[in-house]
């Protein structure tokens, strides 16, 4: 059964291998795996622990993670044995619930399967741009910057 809390240092080592393991994937389908940097050469410039990180345990095995900061979804990987199991889903409604009333995020060209999820959640594209690769400058990318705004209910 999995289950989501605020990670912990201990997670160091299973949140580098997911991400390693994970952004190969993501390179893969968008701009080449030659891009690649491991999350220990990019959590600091990147700012990954700069707000809220929480991670997905499949009893003591963390299994994918989420990192968000204020209005932004920035980070979020899920190992790649366990893709299409709901756990991405989970991770990105727990960031999204702990944002504003606005949320964004964004995606590699080409990263149909994070795209599909985010628009699954009711995130549109709202802009599409190419620049440096995030987290490895020397490289080019195209990427999709998402939106979501969520609807307020009001309670009499």
């Amino acid at each position: 059964m999995i289950r989501l809390r605020q990670y912990q240092p201990k997670d160091w080592n299973a949140i580098a291998t997911i991400h390693d393991r994970a952004r190969l994937d993501e390179l893969k389908a968008s701009v080449g795996v030659e891009a690649f940097l491991s999350l220990a050469e990019t959590a600091e410039n990147e700012e990954l622990f700069e707000g809220e990180v929480w991670v997905a345990c499949d009893d003591d095995i963390v299994v994918g993670f989420v990192a968000f900061v204020d209005d932004e979804v920035t980070w979020l990987y899920v190992l790649p044995d366990r893709y299409r199991q709901g756990i991405g889903r989970r991770l990105l409604r727990q960031a999204i619930e702990n944002c504003g009333s606005i949320v964004y995020t964004s995606v590699l060209s080409g990263n149909d399967a994070a795209l599909n999820l985010y628009q699954s959640e009711g995130f549109k594209i709202i802009e599409t741009k190419t620049g440096k690769l995030n987290g490895n400058e020397s490289f080019s990318a195209t990427g999709h910057i998402l939106r979501l705004e969520i609807k307020q209910t009001l309670t009499a």
